[in-house]
């Protein structure tokens, strides 16, 4: 049954760099030995954090205002625009706008509840939580393991020296509005992996975990694994009003589809809308050498030969590449100024202050990047001290 999924998996998808899929023997691969045979295909991952940043930068470069840490209150139609209020860092502000596009994911309702729009919108919040441990296997594969739930759980390469094993599915209440990752999820998903690994897990062996909440369209499931991950939109407003476009379900795969169906949604309100270009737009940083970052890891190497590879690799991964931007001028590591550990220097973060909103510890350490899994309790707080003298905090 698999093997026919995959025949499909490779005559539906347009291969262009990817691999097919095949059988392959199991040995030697860390599973336990009862696990002989298996079947490969080639997918792609992306880091969800810094993929939010690269779609800010974007998005300010072509004329945004971004404002991050920033709640919208409520709004108002008034004289076919939107009266908005917003609550910053620096308090209170009004803003008009001739549309709102609510893509408040968890929050989608309570943005429509705020803007006096009808709020029951069909909607199922998840839990989903991950957990790290040390390294369960060697290779840059993932698994997909199939559990005795009938769900599947992903172990996957993580940070060189880690595997990422998740998601779980937890059914929460209509406002929820803030997730843990419980005790019940971690013994989950170690038991998940023990059915396959020949190194077996306990709780005491999480280094790190953290989950998210997945706003799901609701088409009356009981099993919250079964919720569809599709979406719908959802435009708001008479003829003559300002619009209101909601945003509901979707996944990280198909968001820049569902953004230009949003906006074409909106093109009747906006008659000087351009067409849709994001579909061969490279992302911030996303434009490499021959498209394949380890061409641009040789090329800062041979160009920056006083700075360790590893330093270059660890940029690269980062910031694709404009790692060139953050690495100008420094021909040896002492101008890349402090040291804090795991490849991460002063300069780095003086960019991720500077260009990517960056205002805390958490925001360097487990946002912009993951280097809080590689530093210990002092280096982290040298990093948070650090932060606060940029910023000129306390």
């Amino acid at each position: 049954m698999i093997r026919a999924g995959l025949f499909l998996y490779d005559r539906m998808a347009r291969r262009q760099t990817l691999p097919a899929s095949g059988a392959l023997d199991l040995d030697g691969l860390g599973l336990k030995p009862e696990y002989r045979r298996g079947y490969s295909y080639s997918d792609c991952w992306v880091d969800d954090a810094r993929l939010v940043i690269a779609n800010a930068i974007c998005a300010r470069e072509h004329g945004a205002s971004i404002v991050p840490r920033t709640t919208f209150v409520s709004a108002e139609r008034e004289n076919g625009r939107w009266r908005a209020a917003v609550r910053g860092p620096d308090g209170d502000a009004e803003v008009t706008a001739r549309a709102i596009v609510n893509a408040g994911g968890p929050w989608v309702l309570q943005v429509l509840g705020a803007a006096a729009a009808h709020a029951s919108a069909g909607i199922k919040l998840v839990q989903g939580s991950h957990i790290v441990v040390e390294r369960l296997f060697q290779g840059e594969h993932a698994y997909i393991l199939q559990n005795d739930d009938r769900r599947v759980v992903f172990a996957c390469p993580y940070e060189g020296e880690y595997t990422l094993i998740g998601t779980t599915d937890i059914g929460l209440g209509p406002d929820a509005q803030r997730c843990a990752v419980t005790d019940d999820e971690v013994e989950y998903l170690c038991r998940a992996a023990n059915r396959y690994f020949s190194r077996q897990l306990a709780p005491a062996d999480v280094k790190w975990s953290y989950c998210g909440i997945r706003a799901l369209i609701d088409g009356g499931e009981g099993n919250p694994a079964e919720v569809s991950r599709d979406y719908r939109l959802r435009l708001d407003g008479r003829r003559g009003e300002a619009p209101l476009l909601s945003v509901l379900g979707g996944k990280i795969t198909t968001y820049r589809r569902l953004a230009e169906r949003a906006l074409a949604r909106l093109a009747p309100f906006f008659p000087r809308m351009g067409p849709p270009w994001t579909q061969q737009a490279h992302l911030p940083g996303g434009a490499l050498p021959e498209g394949r970052p380890q061409a641009h890891r040789a090329a800062l190497a041979a160009h920056y030969p006083g700075l360790p590879p590893e330093l270059i690799a660890t940029l690269v991964a980062r910031h694709g590449a404009r790692a060139a931007d953050i690495l100008r001028g420094a021909s040896v590591l002492s101008d890349m100024g402090t040291a804090f550990g795991a490849n991460l220097y002063a300069r780095e973060i003086d960019y991720f202050v500077a260009d990517e909103w960056a205002r805390s510890a958490e925001d360097v350490l487990w946002r912009r990047t993951k280097a809080g899994l590689h530093l210990s309790p002092d280096q982290r707080d040298r990093v948070g001290t650090y932060v606060r003298s940029v910023i000129g905090g306390p």
